[in-house]
């Protein structure tokens, strides 16, 4: 039973305990611009899964008509359990370890990969208007992680090695992330770059 609802209610219940999360910080006295940054970005993350999956929605709609299947709504509302998850992660250890710039990385790459994966998509699915669903709150995570990186570089906050080794973490986290959400759904990931490629040269 208990599965059962979490399952149902994953978008719901992450958006609870993200809501939990950015009242705690408010409970935390004076906070460092990482740990503002990452605030903004923890709700960011909440809008952005609502704005991606129910108002308006239509995000996993669309990749699901491209590769031509058609999951149950439990399936479709389970598979935002491991987004959950990481959007959890990337909201709480960065606010933890803000002295850390590569953890710092990590979460500013996230936001650009939103940024970028939502903009392509416009082409991808060859949208009648210059919008996919979620985009809104990606471009405002993409400008959060250019001033999370920009305030990381004026104050000479970050080693090489953190903006190398950031990146390869979070798009190795991302790489994870959406190949579980795509067996969840029933897609090989394997099949994906063929399947992109497909819909990308598809006429509209």
């Amino acid at each position: 039973m208990m599965t059962k609802f979490i399952k149902h209610y994953a978008l719901e219940i992450y958006t609870v305990l993200a809501m939990s999360f950015i009242i705690w910080t408010a409970m935390q006295g004076e906070l460092t611009m990482v740990q503002k940054l990452v605030v903004v970005d923890a709700f960011l993350f909440i809008l952005h899964e609502w704005e991606e999956g129910h108002y308006p929605g239509g995000f996993l709609k669309l990749i699901t008509e491209m590769v031509q299947i058609d999951p149950s709504d439990d399936i479709k509302r389970a598979s935002r359990i491991p987004a959950g998850i990481l959007l959890l992660l990337l909201s709480i250890v960065p606010f933890v370890f803000h002295d850390v710039p590569m953890i710092t990385m990590i979460v500013a790459t996230f936001g650009i990969i939103e940024g970028v994966v939502h903009t392509m998509g416009i082409r991808l699915f060859h949208m009648k208007s210059f919008y996919t669903p979620g985009a809104v709150t990606a471009w405002l995570e993409l400008v959060v992680s250019g001033l999370m990186i920009a305030y990381l570089i004026t104050n000479h906050l970050g080693q090489w090695q953190d903006y190398v080794f950031g990146p390869i973490i979070m798009f190795l986290c991302f790489g994870l992330l959406q190949k579980t959400m795509t067996l969840m759904v029933g897609i090989n990931y394997s099949d994906m770059p063929k399947m992109v490629k497909k819909q990308w040269n598809r006429k509209p």
